[in-house]
């Protein structure tokens, strides 16, 4: 290719071209003309613009896909491994499905156990509303305890001038204590509403002095609105006119009538062995057997 110089006016080939004219340097033969490189797009570059980033849903399964192979992979590892290994150890087959029956057969008596006992429990103390009313506010305590120990409790009457506000005391087959305040209304559901105040006081000795798991309140009249929405707050369950029927009348068990409450595993012929002293201590008495002194009211 012949190279082209811009001349000036005076005829010169030297110099720097006038302004207006350019210059352009000859290329050899058979290479691309610099003008048309100026405006030629990168050939090691997309004329589309850059790929699009990887999105956030297609890079997650991407990562769970791989998370799946690897899972997949070393579950048919540990197969291949175990069969292998049972191979060399053959004598396990004669040894695996006698430990199979011996579970079954003991998780069959647990259950036949429970069985049992909860229709001994359902043949239980019946007590029915009229005569719960016709009762004196002492033997309502009474009433009390005798439903728990029908629902398997080891529960005493407790309640005195300097109880604490703890009427009835029982610990359930988990060694878990719980303590009750009875609250008889002669009037029944007709009678005086119970308070906010009288949760904030058990609430205030149930796990301090007595060292209580649940504190409950069961009263054959009624509570008042405040006192049923502040009722989670203070830690405190509820037993009105309507559950006590359910729980004396019908025989419901006591935990089924308490929100977010779980039965004992146990069953009260397995009831869990507590440690020496720690009943006493959890009811304020010290170990030595001698009641403490009572507390200022």
């Amino acid at each position: 290719m012949v190279e082209e110089k811009a001349h000036g006016g005076d005829g010169s080939e030297d110099g720097d071209a006038p302004a207006g004219l350019t210059q352009r340097t000859a290329v050899p033969d058979g290479g691309p003309d610099p003008d048309l490189l100026l405006d030629s797009p990168d050939p090691g570059r997309d004329p589309a613009g850059p790929e699009p980033w990887v999105s956030r849903e297609e890079l997650r399964g991407g990562v769970l896909i791989g998370a799946a192979v690897v899972a997949l992979a070393a579950v048919v590892g540990f197969g291949l491994w175990l069969g292998a290994w049972l191979n060399e150890h053959w004598g396990i087959y004669a040894i695996v499905p006698q430990v199979v029956v011996m579970l079954l057969a003991v998780w069959g008596l647990a259950g036949d156990q429970r069985r049992r006992w909860e229709e001994r429990r359902a043949r239980g103390a019946r007590i029915p509303l009229e005569k719960i009313d016709a009762l004196h506010h002492r033997d309502f305590e009474f009433a009390v305890r005798d439903l728990m120990r029908r629902d398997g409790f080891d529960a005493e009457r407790v309640g005195g001038a300097h109880d604490d506000g703890c009427d009835v005391r029982g610990v359930d087959a988990d060694g878990r204590i719980w303590v009750v305040q009875c609250k008889h209304k002669r009037d029944g559901w007709e009678g005086k509403a119970i308070g906010v105040e009288v949760l904030q006081r058990l609430a205030g000795t149930a796990k301090t002095v007595h060292g209580a798991q649940f504190a409950v309140i069961i009263t054959n009249g009624r509570f008042t609105l405040p006192a049923v929405e502040r009722s989670e707050t203070y830690g405190v369950h509820l037993i009105d006119r309507g559950r006590l029927e359910l729980w004396s009348a019908e025989g419901r068990p006591l935990w089924k009538l308490l929100e977010g409450v779980k039965p004992a595993r146990r069953l009260p012929g397995q009831r869990r062995q507590r440690r020496p002293g720690s009943a006493q201590a959890a009811a304020g008495v010290p170990a030595s057997g001698r009641q403490g002194r009572p507390r200022a009211r």
